[in-house]
């Protein structure tokens, strides 16, 4: 019962702290909005779907579902007064980026919390084995070579993400066991070398670059409504394996032998946990680029304050590093001079990483 009202506790407060944020985020910019006009443009935006029509064109609808042949129709119990400009800031410019931004933050921190656990590191991050360098080959080869792909840079992205993850988990695996410090050695080289791709096509990127070194740095400014479903979809639906893996993955931290002592299928365990955290990770970098250190920062400081129980670190990491990205993110757009989120990101982050390794040393003494 404790720990439920600790998961409830931080959980809400940190929910509370989101919203706060987004809020704040969305005033923010060249024309001021107020907070109480972000409020009523967002509850303006919100539809209820009162009917689903399976032969299209027997009702008339507000949007379609392509894929499964329904038309629904929708109705928007909100009616606030607003002014038109003001609609459109808020609803079709400003919040695709914010909640993209959110969830976004909130896959990197799940992911880097689950890669936090089972390295049993806390230098950890979500792409320690490839999974952004694997992203960065895909998107900039078809930005410098114009390659065809379905979903475009996202589709690519997402696909050599995958690819990668899954090679770095081929070389480090041996007789159907996969050492995790030969897993993190394997992830290492495999950076160098997708490191190296990636500077070799920098090189003929030629009037690409600009979109390349935006990329790269992390970007948020193409954000769309569809970017943010597919991401919410992918983050949710693996969010949701890996709470069900979480006392799993507290086990482990005592070390594998223990685990299997204890009863836990340790290689399966991992593989899930590597596959679902690569997975996330995959669709976070695809719609928005590489963002370092949101997935190192953020678990860690959340283990400091709840502690290592991985069934209340995982909600309350994925929520603050929403909180985390979209604040981040304002920073980035709300100067002179608007910059990719991920140079805000690595500014914060390096020191903290300085910070980390200093104390683990210190402890060594």
């Amino acid at each position: 019962m404790d720990r439920w009202k600790r998961i409830l506790g931080w959980s809400l407060g940190l929910s509370a702290l989101l919203v706060a944020t987004i809020v704040w985020s969305v005033t923010v910019g060249p024309v001021a909005v107020p907070a109480s006009v972000v409020v009523k443009a967002t509850l303006n935006a919100v539809a209820v779907p009162v009917s689903v029509a399976i032969d299209p064109g027997t009702s008339a609808t507000l949007a379609h579902v392509p894929w499964v042949g329904f038309d629904v129709s929708f109705v928007r119990p909100f009616s606030f007064s607003v002014p038109r400009a003001q609609q459109v800031i808020v609803t079709r410019i400003r919040l695709p980026r914010i909640v993209l931004a959110a969830v976004v933050g909130f896959a990197l921190a799940t992911a880097g919390t689950v890669m936090q656990g089972l390295f049993r590191n806390p230098m950890a991050d979500p792409s320690i084995i490839g999974v952004s360098s694997g992203a960065a080959v895909g998107a900039v080869a078809l930005l410098v070579f114009g390659l065809s792909v379905p979903f475009g840079i996202q589709g690519a992205a997402f696909l050599s993400a995958l690819i990668t993850a899954f090679s770095v988990y081929l070389i480090a695996t041996t007789n159907g066991r996969t050492p995790v410090a030969t897993l993190l050695l394997a992830g290492v080289a495999v950076q160098t070398f997708l490191g190296a791709v990636v500077s070799y096509m920098l090189l003929q990127a030629g009037e690409s670059v600009n979109a390349v070194l935006h990329w790269l740095m992390g970007d948020l400014a193409t954000a769309s409504w569809d970017d943010v479903t597919v991401a919410l979809i992918v983050a949710l639906c693996s969010f949701a394996v890996l709470l069900v893996f979480a006392r799993d993955l507290n086990v482990l931290l005592l070390g594998e032998e223990e685990a299997r002592t204890l009863g836990i299928n340790v290689e399966r365990t991992k593989r899930v946990l590597l596959a679902v955290a690569s997975l996330t990770t995959a669709a976070a970098v695809s719609v928005a680029g590489v963002i370092g250190f949101v997935g190192l920062i953020v678990p860690h400081m959340l283990r400091l304050l709840v502690g290592p129980d991985h069934r209340i670190l995982l909600p309350t990491s994925a929520i603050a590093g929403a909180a985390f990205l979209v604040a981040t993110d304002t920073v980035a757009r709300g100067g002179a001079t608007q910059l990719p989120v991920g140079i805000v990101t690595a500014a914060l982050g390096a020191p903290f990483f300085l910070y980390l390794l200093r104390q683990r040393e210190v402890h060594r003494l």
